[in-house]
């Protein structure tokens, strides 16, 4: 790792290197370096948080329930195949304009549990990247070494009385090995059923299961080939995963006390394995029943016939990459850091399309029978921990830019006084840690970047940002990172960045400089406005001079936030209202205050 991301952790920023500089540390595996410190977070108390200014509402005299649907890599392509977000849409409410700060997965889930930026968070690339001098990058291991899990969100509300629930995919690394027993449980969870990262590939994997206040571990064997295939999906990952949802909530729907509930299915992820279950697996295994031949030719893809998706719903597909090239701020070209051509073949990518959907379909299933099984006093929330790009900008298959394919993801929010329809508002993941403590009736942390957007569920005009933030850190991808087997080394190039995105526009300031203390800046500004992906790098073009320097200049109010986040925790107000056009208005149109709950109009069911 080089020197200004050390900087950063220890807040010995020196007034030569930018917070650009200290936020994308370039992540270079076994550099001698010096040792880092500990991160500004890791030793203080979680301070005391009054409650909510404006009394809560409640449906059956009780703060609501929380379902909260965490998918893994599901890209906004695939949304037509899930009939059940579809119904999610009309009678909830959907954000058009939502985006994750990182689109790895361990970074981005980090950023959702504490309401803060990577460069907050401390964890920086998928796994720990050890052994090196200078501490966990990244992974599980990051993420408790910076006292992140003291500032979930699941140790707020179970503070203020809720009983938590975690289904699924944790955190990269944080795993199951029989000679060293049962991982230390994290904080916040009453009831913790993860299920460890063989899920992957489907098949044959560990999960744990509270019984008697103590975590325990059971093993889930892969069916033999030849047993019938509706006994190998009832061991699907995404089958015990759906089944153990809905046994949380049906244990405690009838509590007096107020539930929150976090499901993380392992789909859409492609497997890990390169010895699968099941001779012949998909790099995408979906269960038995939605593959080609159990009841329809073409395999189930929901609403949609596998067969017609294609590369056309791939948008930027086919682009050209000769001129996404970054450039300097002196108007000169610098090199292109992604390939040359297309990424992957025609037939690669639409296979590897219907695959996906094809997995989305447990989601789907699992999500209709949440929507059935709550009762009006419950939010159901839908998201993704990032988006994913199959053949554009010249990569393969992955994630890792701040392209729209990889950091835009599907933000639908269903529950007691949500008013139907779109709202084009920008929101981000970090915005869910202090939504949910607003729907609880609690205040959020001074340490939190996000901002509730609770607001805007009753009231769709209710703005709820014109800005999102990037973060990126290079590193190179080691040999137990989930996202290699199927991205052919993309986060081997990808370099770091910052980016600020609006509406209409994105720029990017990558970091081309792989050494071990420089920099070396370059840009990339595409407007949304006239294409709606990145199809040319208008970074100097004048015409496009004025959308530029706005940005820009949210980027150096990024700056100047993350050098002071970098000497104390607490987020000022300035720096909290970054995502909106000026703070004048933040503080009027957002004020801190929990969402009235009243029983929402039609049913939820599907």
């Amino acid at each position: 790792m080089r020197g200004p991301m050390l900087r950063r952790l220890t807040g010995r920023l020196t007034g030569r290197v930018s917070a650009v500089a200290g936020v994308l540390a370039l992540a270079t595996a076994c550099t001698a370096t010096p040792a880092v410190g500990p991160s500004p977070y890791a030793s203080r108390p979680l301070p005391q948080v009054p409650q909510s200014a404006v009394p809560v509402q409640q449906v059956s005299g009780k703060s609501p329930n929380i379902v909260f649907v965490l998918m893994d890599d599901f890209s906004m392509d695939l949304v037509p195949t899930l009939k059940h977000a579809r119904t999610m849409t009309r009678l909830g409410a959907s954000y058009q304009n939502a985006f994750v700060v990182d689109s790895l997965c361990c970074v981005s889930r980090a950023a959702t549990f504490t309401g803060q930026y990577p460069h907050q968070t401390g964890v920086l690339t998928n796994t720990a990247n050890m052994p090196n001098r200078v501490g966990a990058m990244g992974g599980y291991r990051a993420f408790a070494a910076h006292g992140d899990e003291r500032r979930t969100f699941a140790v707020r509300l179970q503070q203020a009385g809720y009983t938590t629930g975690f289904v699924g995919k944790y955190l990269n690394q944080y795993e199951y090995y029989p000679a060293k027993g049962v991982p230390r449980p994290p904080l916040g969870w009453s009831d913790l059923r993860v299920v460890f990262g063989t899920a992957y590939d489907g098949w044959d994997y560990n999960a744990t299961y509270t019984q008697g206040g103590q975590v325990r571990v059971q093993h889930y064997d892969a069916p033999a080939a030849s047993e019938p295939d509706a006994v190998k999906d009832k061991a699907y990952a995404g089958t015990v995963i759906g089944n153990d949802a809905l046994d949380f909530i049906h244990e405690h729907r009838h509590d007096t006390k107020p539930y929150f509930l976090e499901v993380a299915p392992y789909a859409t992820h492609g497997r890990i394995n390169s010895n699968p279950p099941y001779p012949g697996d998909p790099m995408f295994p979906p269960a038995f029943r939605d593959r080609p031949g159990h009841g329809t030719a073409h395999g189930n893809c929901g609403p949609v016939d596998c067969h017609d998706l294609t590369v056309a719903d791939l948008p930027g597909y086919d682009d050209w990459q000769g001129d996404n090239a970054p450039v300097r701020a002196d108007g000169t070209l610098a090199p292109a850091w992604s390939r040359s051509g297309k990424g992957l073949s025609v037939a690669d990518a639409e296979t590897s399309m219907r695959d996906r959907a094809r997995m989305a379909q447990s989601i789907d299933r699992m999500l209709g029978r949440i929507l059935h099984s709550v009762d009006d006093n419950t939010y159901v929330v839908l998201t993704s921990d990032n988006g994913f790009h199959l053949g554009q900008h010249g990569l393969t298959r992955g994630k890792g830019t701040a392209y729209d394919t990889d950091v835009h993801v599907p933000l639908y929010v269903m529950g007691p006084g949500v008013v139907p329809g779109p709202r084009d508002g920008i929101v981000s993941n970090i915005d869910l840690a202090p939504t949910f403590e607003d729907l609880a009736g609690i205040g959020s942390p001074a340490y939190r970047s996000g901002h509730s957007f609770a607001p805007s569920f009753a009231d769709p005009a209710k703005d709820t940002g014109d800005y999102a933030f990037f973060e990126h850190t290079w590193s190179q991808s080691p040999g137990n990172d989930p996202d290699r087997p199927f991205s052919g080394h993309d986060l081997d190039h990808i370099p770091s960045y910052v980016a600020v995105r609006s509406r209409t526009g994105l720029l990017i300031r990558d970091d081309l400089d792989y050494s071990y203390t420089g920099t070396d800046y370059a840009y990339e500004y595409y407007d949304y406005a006239t294409e709606p992906w990145e199809r040319r790098n208008l970074y100097g073009d004048p015409r496009y001079a004025a959308q530029v320097s706005e940005l820009m200049a949210k980027l150096d109010e990024f700056d100047r936030c993350a050098r002071e986040q970098a000497l104390t925790p607490d987020v000022s107000d300035t720096c909290k209202a970054l995502p909106f056009a000026d703070k004048a208005a933040w503080e009027q149109r957002i004020p801190r205050h929990a969402v009235a709950h009243t029983s929402r109009s039609g049913s939820g069911k599907a």
